[in-house]
């Protein structure tokens, strides 16, 4: 197979920085491996590995290396191949019973297969197959697979461990002399049930080379280094305060309590916590000074490998604040750094900083941040629950930090409050005081005064309309729910308007995300457009479309004639969102995000819809593995980083989504999410407001979720007031990909958003676009719902970003 000079760069860096991103659970210094030899290979993800989740952000790779493929070719002989071949047959018979079983359900609900089965995913079956293999060597590779349009479930086969899994992984602990589990998974497991494995190592879903990485990891030719960004426990032990899984209403009980917040507050222990992650070497850190410069807060500590190999360690910063005036979790990350390699011996000082400012609560009743005066006890380790009391910060006297308004609406509830967990003081510890004068307090300014492009005002209503709507050819197509309505590069999710041909200007260009970019991988040109050679549907939805339907399509597309060139545009598959967070190395997030900066530059692509930072409030949650973290920290700066990488390209930009309380794929257009202005600012809107800060990506995605009863799109409130005046953010605001298709249901509780009123809340662009959405633009404008001065607002902003992207 010949790659492309930019193919094999770009893999070149992937295979070396990917190992960083996987997390090794437990050790007993068995791996890794001397060398290759015989292998006893076991576990659904030892052919079938996934490469990434399903749905919008599945990349048409050139090709896929999956776990066997890649031990082979670091020289393993296999020697489980009966076993192999034995479960091939069980998962395609599975698979089969499996979309049957979905298109009965969608006969008997009278709705289409595409729609009930888009997301599903199947349970692993369970099977009866001999431990057969030669060698002291074994690995079982548990794969799990989640994706778009639906969420994961606490049945065996996925949260939990099938009794197949269970009964196997456990056998092969007992059989063979060196047993390694591997987990190719987007989100927690629980592994309860293995507490006699003794090597466990998170792989993750690592892109297009996901064999040959696993292969260095065991060989030792490459090592772990990553940590936990979301907590791993038993499934009984996770909070269950909030509502999860209804098909209208979704209550956020549990406030600012999510992931390691809930744990480490009411003292329950994690099988493996927030933060934490072994290696192939052992470290030690000491803490060495922490001092103040007005609220900068800075902390040095010193970290030596004090084991026999290579590696890299990460030192976590976490801060217990007083929440005496208004309670507060136990402790919340305030920042954290990682080391360079560092040899057998070496040391390496760090130095942590963070704005105390970073720590303030959010007062509804006042509506403001601010800081309580007191003690703010400082905890240095490598791990939420494995840290020690360092320093304290005492600040002087009560402050604001910022004094905004309450925008999010009303969650019709108070929320939970825990017996906060005592935090124990040692008053030997260094005290570091700050005056509250030394904090400035902010106050928003939400006057909405916005500039008018004179070339814009002297459209009539017709262009304007245009503008603000995605482009469309006049009708809809079956393809817009699956994101490639684009005409000018094939595959692509959708692009801007072409009527600005009297300024100028071309269409702004956007492909799916974001585990890379989601093309076709071969295409044409002819005097009608551009054309892809092959189906724009990802086989997760290809399987519930009827023959005629497939049919029909294929017979509607376009064949090239003869004199076509035919050309192409290979994509690479990055590491999913969770990975590239679990490598706690925003330097390695921002190196992914230029790789695909520079194929956006090659395939003619302005926007790519990435990346994805919701929060992971429940494990359930469908599209986790896109997202980073439970932590907000994490969340904004690795969409940062990963912005930084892109838009260092001319003519590149980052959609950062889903903006926002995005954390349920059941009924995801219609469901109505219920929560705390509290929780909203502190968690759930943290992450994009330090990613807009400090990396300012060109455009923003809303969700398809209504927030207390307002859809998100159409949601003023958080659109302009906090996301632009608050915020900060100069760039293009979009919907997701909104079609009366993907809306229309008399049996739903909430009406479905529409173009006129997402354009009246501030919204620029309600994408892909089609004709109902300009009539209904056309319509607002004359009957005076929706004002001509605020569609001129939106159109300049859209112009701008095509003068600056598009050349």
């Amino acid at each position: 197979m010949k790659l492309y000079q930019y193919e094999k760069e770009h893999l070149a860096t992937l295979r070396s920085l990917a190992p960083e991103c996987t997390v090794l659970l437990r050790a007993n210094g068995d791996f890794p491996l001397a060398e290759a030899g015989k292998l006893a290979l076991f576990g659904s993800g030892a052919r079938h590995t996934v490469m990434g989740g399903t749905g919008s952000g599945e990349v048409n790779t050139r090709y896929f290396v999956h776990a066997e493929q890649g031990l082979e070719a670091a020289g393993f002989t296999i020697t489980s191949k009966a076993w192999l071949d034995g479960y091939d047959v069980i998962l395609q018979d599975s698979h089969k019973a499996f979309i049957q079983k979905i298109k009965a359900r969608a006969r008997a609900k009278h709705t289409l297969a595409v729609l009930e089965g888009m997301g599903a995913v199947m349970p692993e079956p369970d099977y009866e197959l001999p431990l057969l293999g030669e060698g002291d060597v074994a690995v079982y590779i548990l794969s799990r697979n989640s994706g778009e349009g639906a969420d994961r479930k606490s049945v065996p086969g996925d949260i939990l461990l099938s009794a197949s899994e269970r009964r196997d992984i456990i056998a092969l602990q007992r059989k063979y002399k060196k047993f390694l589990l591997v987990l190719n998974v987007g989100g927690p497991v629980d592994l309860s049930p293995l507490d006699t494995v003794e090597n466990i190592l998170i792989l993750s879903q690592l892109g297009i080379d996901t064999g040959h990485i696993l292969a260095d990891l065991i060989l030792g030719k490459a090592y772990p280094s990553g940590k936990l960004t979301t907590t791993w426990a038993r499934w009984e032990d996770y909070c269950k305060v909030g509502e999860f899984g209804d098909k209208d209403d979704t209550r956020y009980y549990e406030g600012v309590y999510v992931g390691y917040r809930y744990f480490d507050t009411i003292g329950r222990k994690a099988m493996f916590p927030f933060g934490f992650g072994l290696g192939y070497t052992r470290f030690d850190l000491s803490f060495i000074s922490a001092e103040a410069s007005g609220e900068e807060i800075h902390v040095n500590a010193c970290v030596k490998n004090v084991g026999c190999a290579k590696g890299k360690e990460t030192v976590q910063l976490y801060v217990s604040s007083p929440g005496r005036r208004l309670d507060t979790p136990y402790q919340a990350l305030a920042a954290f750094e990682k080391t360079t390699e560092l040899a057998p011996g070496e040391s390496m000082k760090l130095a942590l900083s963070f704005m105390l400012s970073s720590l303030a609560s959010y007062d509804e009743k006042r509506e403001s941040f601010f800081l309580e005066a007191g003690d703010y006890v400082l905890r240095l380790g490598n791990g939420s629950v494995n840290t020690q009391n360092c320093a304290i910060v005492r600040l002087d006297s009560d402050v604001v930090t910022r004094k905004v308004k309450n925008c999010c609406g009303d969650s019709g509830f108070p929320t939970w409050k825990p017996e906060v967990r005592e935090n124990k003081e040692q008053e030997e510890l260094p005290i570091v005081t700050v005056a509250a004068e030394t904090i400035k307090t902010e106050i928003i300014d939400y006057s909405t005064n916005r500039f008018v492009d004179p070339a814009v005002k002297m459209l009539p209503d017709e262009k304007l309309a245009y503008i603000n709507i995605g482009s469309f050819s006049g009708s809809s197509s079956a393809l817009d729910t699956v994101g490639n309505t684009a005409q000018s590069v094939a595959g692509a999710a959708g692009e801007t308007t072409h009527q600005l041909k009297e300024l100028g200007l071309k269409p702004l260009v956007m492909a799916d995300g974001p585990a890379g970019l989601r093309l076709s991988r071969q295409y044409y040109v002819d005097k009608k457009g551009v054309h892809g050679l092959e189906s724009s549907i990802p086989q997760s939805i290809a399987d519930y479309l009827l023959p005629w339907q497939l049919g029909l399509m294929r017979l509607l597309s376009r064949k090239p004639q003869k004199g076509d060139v035919i050309q192409d545009q290979y994509a690479t598959a990055i590491p999913i969102g969770t990975a590239i967070a679990q490598s706690w190395n925003p330097g390695l997030a921002e190196t992914c995000g230029d790789i695909v900066g520079d194929e956006m530059e090659r395939f003619g692509i302005h926007l790519w819809l990435a990346p994805a930072l919701n929060i992971h409030r429940d494990i359930r949650c469908g599209r986790n593995f896109e997202y980073f973290s439970e932590d907000p920290l994490i969340s904004g700066k690795f969409a940062a980083a990963i912005t930084r990488g892109v838009q260092k390209h001319p003519g590149c930009g980052t959609t950062i989504k889903h903006y926002t309380a995005n954390n349920q794929e059941y009924n995801r257009s219609n469901n109505n999410s219920h929560v705390s202005e509290r929780a909203m600012r502190e968690l759930y809107l943290r992450g994009f407001e330090i990613c807009v800060k400090e990396s300012q990506p060109h455009a923003l995605m809303t969700s398809y979720n209504l927030l207390n009863g307002v859809h998100t799109s159409e949601h003023r409130g958080l659109t302009e007031d906090i996301l632009r005046c608050e915020f900060g953010f100069e760039g293009i605001v979009m919907t997701d990909w909104v079609t009366a298709r993907n809306i229309m249901n008399k049996n739903q509780k909430y009406a479905p958003p529409c173009a006129s009123r997402i354009a009246a809340a501030g919204g620029d662009l309600a994408m892909p676009g089609e004709k109902i959405d300009y009539k209904d633009i056309l319509k607002s404008l004359k009957n005076g719902s929706l004002s001509r001065h605020q569609l001129e607002i939106n159109a300049t902003r859209v112009v701008a970003m095509s003068r600056k992207l598009v050349k």
